[in-house]
C-alpha cells in the first residue's frame, strides 16, 4: 500500500508537552482526525499520562519508549501492510526482540489494528508465523483514549481464533464512543509454526515468545 509518512516523530518530553496544549485546547468540534492531522508528541504524553494515573506499570514502560527512545528507535517512514480483515491499521507499526524472525524486515514485528466487523476492538496482527492459541505465560494490552471525549482505557488482547487460520488477536468488544481514538499495543506475544514432529516439538509447533520494545500506536475512528 505505499509508503506512509509519519507527521512527527516522537522527540523532546518539551516539545511534546507544547503540543498537546494545542491538540486539546478549544472545542470538542475542532478535534484531530486520524492519520495525519494527529499530533503524535502530544498524543503518546497524553497516552503515558493515562498510564500514570492508571497505576498500570506496564503500560507506562511501553509509552516511556515511545515518549523518551532515541530517534533512531522513530523512523519517519513505515511500510503500512494490508491485514485480512476490515480493519483500521495503525499508522505506527511495532518493534519486538524477535521481529518477524526475516533478516529483511529486521526487528519489525507488526502493527495494531481497529476492527469492526462484530463491535468495535482492537486487536493487533504480525509476528512470525501464526498466533499461538495458548498465550499462558504472555500478555499484550492497549492503551486508548477517544480525543474528542476524553474517555480512556486499558484492555487486554486476549481474542483469538485458531480456525479458520486468524493472524490477529484482539480485545473483547468495547465501546470508547465516536471520534478520533489514540492507542498504542505494547507487551508481549506468542507465536507457532508447524515443523514436523519430533521429541524437540511433539504437537508438531515451534513456538516464539515475542516482546515488544517499540509499541505499534495509531488513530483510529470510533
Amino acid at each position: 500500500m505505499g509508503r506512509l509518512h509519519v507527521v512527527r516523530k516522537l522527540t523532546g518530553v518539551v516539545a511534546a508537552a507544547a503540543a498537546a496544549a494545542l491538540v486539546f485546547a478549544g472545542p470538542a468540534s475542532s478535534a484531530p482526525t486520524v492519520g495525519e492531522d494527529i499530533d503524535w508528541n502530544a498524543a503518546a504524553l497524553q497516552l503515558r499520562d493515562i498510564a500514570r494515573e492508571s497505576g498500570n506499570a506496564d503500560a507506562l514502560a511501553a509509552m516511556n519508549r515511545l515518549v523518551e527512545a532515541p530517534k533512531q528507535f522513530a523512523p519517519q517512514d513505515f511500510a503500512r501492510q494490508d491485514a485480512a480483515l476490515p480493519a483500521q491499521p495503525f499508522q505506527i507499526p511495532a518493534f519486538s526482540d524477535t521481529g518477524r524472525m526475516d533478516p529483511a524486515s529486521g526487528q519489525l514485528y507488526g502493527s495494531g489494528i481497529a476492527l469492526g466487523v462484530d463491535g468495535f476492538r482492537f486487536g493487533f496482527f504480525g509476528g512470525p508465523g501464526t498466533i499461538s492459541p495458548n498465550q499462558g505465560g504472555a500478555k499484550l494490552e492497549v492503551i486508548w483514549l477517544n480525543l474528542l471525549s476524553g474517555r480512556s482505557g486499558t484492555e487486554v488482547l486476549n481474542e483469538h481464533l485458531d480456525v479458520p487460520v486468524d493472524t490477529t488477536i484482539r480485545t473483547r468488544a468495547l465501546n470508547p464512543g465516536g471520534g478520533p481514538i489514540v492507542a498504542a499495543v505494547y507487551g508481549s506475544l506468542w507465536h507457532r509454526w508447524s515443523v514436523p514432529v519430533s521429541d524437540q516439538y511433539p504437537d508438531g509447533f515451534k513456538y516464539v515468545k515475542s516482546s515488544i520494545f517499540w509499541p505499534s500506536m495509531g488513530s483510529v475512528l470510533g
